[in-house]
């Protein structure tokens, strides 16, 4: 079984979130320091590399255990059978 999601969200890669440029804001209008936006994109995307990657190692891990379970109970339906 795996999570809903629907197939117009794509996901938010670690390179998009560094990559994202804002537009200017030109003289007289309030704005952003641009470094500072930068600087925390940077942030939110390394941890959100962090994020995926633990995911990933989690989706391994259930993979693993889920194969383990499986051999275990073919084993133990074999041992059963072989006692009739």
């Amino acid at each position: 079984m795996s999570t809903y999601r629907s197939t117009a969200y794509s996901g938010l890669l670690p390179w998009q979130v560094r990559g994202h440029r804002f537009r200017r804001v030109w003289l007289g209008r309030r704005g952003l320091a641009p470094d500072e936006v930068y600087a925390f994109l940077d942030q939110v995307a390394g941890e959100l590399a962090t994020v995926q990657q633990a995911l990933a190692e989690s989706h391994r891990e259930t993979a693993r255990v889920k194969a383990a379970l499986r051999d275990w109970q073919s084993a133990r339906a074999r041992a059963r059978g072989g006692d009739r």
